[in-house]
């Protein structure tokens, strides 16, 4: 029987790789794409960026999802911005591809002391599921975001894919440039305790990014609880964080303010966090996408360029940053203080 199950199992990821397919992809994006926008000269003054709050929907096609995906940028690009910012676990929607998942949220909602992600009584785990769909997602998921890029003619932070490597799995962000290049990744360095149950694979360094928009760097999620990751960015010169976020929790106020809003308070960068909202598989995700800045370069003060009002549906925040104002304020801070050793 077991080897049945495996070849059901060989069979299926097959049909997974067939139904995600490259060829089938840019035949339809070929369709509903424009042809590629030129951007403009960079004013370094007026840099305008989204960061998306995307509500969780399983699609069952693979196209329904570029089709979201694309319906995302182009908002974000006809509110004029230069660089978009998708959430962690940007890949969940890809769950609906799979036959029963029905029955597997059903399983976790059954198993309420198991439902961040353990085995249930189907002995499946979101771990064994992101290394099930790594062949068929990952190069989807490449040319979704590099031809969404070099369309629309912006820098796009796909958001976080957890895939398989090595034999085990990583939750990886990545950075798409206007004319459709990978920048780069970044994967995960502060795990949640769940994520390391999983055994996935941590991050072991930050990386940056340069840029016309400035140096970018994009860690994901759980990095910005730790002052250290901005403090150490801001030593590299990053002048903008892109911060893919999945909170499995309540929306509180006050924990969220654990994240982005202090590290770019402490750090003298430029935020923005965008989010996952909604449930699927017994897990619910709430946030605030936002785009934040030092206090003394912000309108009222507080730190906030634009977030989002709702912490639970569709929104999007959209804000000019001025990248010459952020370096005067770092020759110029009234209270910095820094210790070398530490970074």
């Amino acid at each position: 029987m077991r080897l049945i199950d495996q070849f059901k199992e060989k069979l299926f990821q097959r049909y997974l790789v067939w139904l995600c397919r490259p060829a089938r992809l840019r035949r339809h994006l070929k369709s509903v794409l424009p042809q590629p926008y030129i951007p403009a000269p960079v004013d370094r003054k007026r840099v305008r960026a989204a960061a998306l709050q995307v509500e969780l929907k399983l699609f069952k096609n693979p196209l329904a999802y570029a089709d979201e995906m694309h319906r995302r940028v182009k908002e974000a690009f006809e509110a004029g911005a230069q660089i978009v910012a998708f959430p962690e676990y940007n890949s969940l929607p890809l769950f609906g591809m799979l036959p029963g998942i029905d029955q597997l949220e059903k399983s976790y909602q059954n198993a309420p002391d198991q439902s961040a992600g353990k085995n249930t009584g189907s002995g499946i785990s979101l771990a064994d599921i992101f290394s099930f769909m790594t062949p068929a997602v990952k190069p989807f998921i490449d040319l979704l975001f590099s031809s969404l890029a070099q369309a629309y003619g912006v820098y796009i932070m796909a958001g976080s894919y957890p895939f398989a490597e090595a034999g085990t799995v990583v939750n990886r962000s990545f950075l798409y440039s206007p004319e459709g290049r990978l920048i780069g990744s970044q994967d995960k360095v502060h795990l949640l305790p769940v994520e390391a149950e999983w055994q996935l694979k941590r991050g072991r360094s930050f990386s940056h990014f340069d840029t016309p928009l400035g140096r970018l760097a994009i860690p994901v999620c759980m990095d910005a609880t730790y002052y250290e990751t901005f403090r150490i960015l801001e030593s590299h010169r990053v002048d903008i964080v892109l911060l893919p976020i999945a909170n499995l929790e309540e929306y509180n106020y006050w924990l969220a303010l654990r994240g982005i809003w202090p590290r770019v308070q402490e750090s003298v960068i430029y935020g923005i966090k965008s989010s996952l909202v909604g449930s699927v598989a017994g897990f619910t995700f709430t946030g605030r996408a936002g785009i934040f800045a030092p206090l003394e370069i912000t309108p009222k003060r507080d730190g906030v360029l634009a977030e989002v009002e709702s912490f639970s549906s569709e929104a999007m925040a959209v804000a000019e940053l001025n990248l010459d104002a952020l370096h005067q304020l770092r020759l110029n801070h009234p209270w910095r203080d820094h210790n070398p050793t530490l970074t």
